[in-house]
């Protein structure tokens, strides 16, 4: 063996036996398990536009379903008129249309005789007769954020100047809010919620709103017995899984309301009556479902005369003669003739176009095809069935759920949800 050889062979024996007596250093400790935060439960108010209460039965909405069944629910009765608007602005004031001025999708007002409101105005001047729910929480340290909801991107109170740039004076608006923008996907919706949940206690919302508009435009353009519009029934109910899931993964507890604003009925070309009454007459602010009309001056007597009473599929009465159950037509912004169509029919004032079958809302708030959506399912909720009730008393119970007193003088009250409230 050559000298270095046997130099390299006493070394590894060496070392071999250094290795054999030598003690063997104990393992680094694990480090602690980190504490799963606790967190109180947000309150989430979630629209999913123009699902009617029965899309619940058709077999396609597993986790809509699950909430039902393990929580709360019934079929909600819409306000007056069973529009989009009008309705989302009750959910979140507990006052009918005729009371927090959100009277139509489209209306008019006398102190404002050069604009019209459209579903794209957010002038505060047009919302400011009632205070939303996140207006209250704000005032009180409740944070609240808004994925979407109408007249969330509006100053409430504040003032907006008539000339560009429009600039805005004061109102109150959630901490976190986002413009309403149809592209945006199911999926990007439920993961801004996630993403504000992911914030720190201190930036983190109490009270969130997220809102879905596709079944609804599926109904209106399919009709709701339509193939298309239970494939949108069943795509939004894996959007809702998606914000179940990931509420889950975040160990967020939660108390869901999920809610319509109305229903949708089935209606044609071949269903609709006219109204017989030319421009010279009067003008015709809205048409469809309802339609409410401002006569001429100096052609009253003429458009009542031809107008007011039953005719076949429509009726119509003056403002205030409108049937007090539906706690409508006292606000200055209704017309002065208003006629409602028989369910499923169209009342224009001219003929349509072209032949056309689809779905709309905005018939007597009653009538079946206008049942909304309704659950509730948290740790505040006992599960059970309840007897319908109108959407005025959602907003009492989302008062309830994020710690605000009870507010007076408002139309709803929590009453229905008594026996299935965890006080």
């Amino acid at each position: 063996m050559r000298w270095y050889s046997k130099i390299a062979a006493a070394a590894l024996a060496a070392i071999l036996q250094a290795c054999a007596t030598a003690p063997v250093a104990a393992p680094p400790p694990a480090p602690a398990p980190v504490a799963m935060e606790q967190r109180a439960p947000v309150t989430i108010l979630v629209s999913i536009d123009g699902f009617r209460s029965d899309y619940l039965g058709r077999g396609v909405t597993p986790t809509l379903t699950r909430l039902a069944t393990g929580g709360v629910t019934a079929p909600m009765h819409p306000s007056f008129p069973s529009k989009t608007f009008p309705n989302h602005w009750t959910l979140v004031t507990g006052l009918y249309p005729d009371h927090h001025g959100i009277t139509a999708n489209k209306m008019e007002d006398e102190a404002r005789p050069k604009e019209v409101f459209t579903m794209s105005t957010d002038d505060p001047y047009w919302w400011n007769t009632a205070e939303p729910i996140w207006v209250d929480a704000e005032k009180a340290g409740i944070r609240s954020a808004t994925e979407f909801w109408p007249g969330s991107n509006v100053a409430i109170g504040g003032t907006k100047a008539s000339e560009w740039p429009y600039e805005m004076q004061g109102g109150t608006r959630p901490s976190d809010w986002a413009q309403f923008n149809q592209v945006i996907t199911g999926e990007q919706r439920v993961n801004a919620v996630l993403d504000w949940l992911r914030r720190p206690a201190a930036i983190r919302p109490k009270l969130v709103t997220l809102y879905f508009d596709t079944v609804d435009t599926a109904g209106h353009t399919y009709g709701p017995d339509d193939k298309r519009t239970t494939d949108a029934v069943a795509d939004i109910d894996k959007s809702i899984g998606m914000l179940v899931d990931g509420l889950a993964a975040l160990g967020q507890p939660a108390n869901l309301i999920i809610v319509a604003d109305h229903g949708m009925a089935q209606t044609s070309s071949a269903r609709v009556a006219l109204l017989g009454i030319g421009p010279d007459d009067a003008h015709v602010v809205e048409t469809g479902p309802y339609a409410s009309l401002i006569p001429a001056p100096g052609r009253e007597a003429l458009v009542e005369k031809a107008l007011l009473g039953k005719h076949e599929h429509f009726e119509c009465w003056r403002k205030a003669e409108i049937p007090a159950r539906f706690h409508y037509g006292t606000n200055p912004r209704i017309p002065p003739i208003f006629c409602l169509a028989e369910t499923g029919w169209q009342l224009l004032d001219k003929p349509p176009k072209r032949d056309q079958v689809g779905g709309n809302h905005g018939f007597d708030n009653m009538a079946p095809e206008m049942s909304a959506l309704f659950i509730a399912n948290g740790p505040a909720f006992r599960p059970g069935v309840l007897p319908a009730f109108t959407n005025v008393d959602v907003y009492p119970l989302l008062r309830d759920l994020i710690g605000l007193p009870a507010k007076p003088g408002i139309d709803g009250s929590d009453a229905p949800f008594k026996d299935v409230l965890r006080r």
